[in-house]
């Protein structure tokens, strides 16, 4: 199975968080490209209540937040997001590669006010 960029759903979580989603009707994986400029979510934390996500750098660097602990990431690392592990974005310009499994749906996804 192939979907083509141009069937590719283009979405945006806010002028900050631009997003290409490619779902195959899977419910076990799916694939995402998010380009990212600036703080992610703009407060608070982000979630995804049920997947794992797993990250790939394509290009940019900059640092999750955690709440415990941050990292930085650069163009070709791997970053892997457990469910319900609250998170923030803080960057200049990134693109990523993710993939969630279960595959992801706007209801497991949540933003968490500080």
């Amino acid at each position: 199975m192939i979907i083509e960029k141009n069937n590719a759903e283009m979405g945006t979580n806010n002028p900050i968080c631009q997003t290409i989603e490619y779902s195959f009707d899977d419910k076990d994986i799916d694939l995402g490209i998010a380009t990212i400029k600036g703080r992610y979510p703009k407060d608070g934390y982000c979630l995804n209540t049920v997947s794992k996500e797993l990250i790939y750098v394509l290009d940019g660097s900059g640092k999750i937040y955690f709440k415990n602990k941050e990292i930085s990431f650069s163009e070709g690392d791997a970053i892997l997001i457990l469910n319900n592990e609250p998170y923030y974005w803080e960057t200049s310009y990134c693109k990523v590669a993710m993939t969630c499994t279960p595959a992801w749906n706007k209801e497991q996804y949540k933003i968490i006010k500080q």
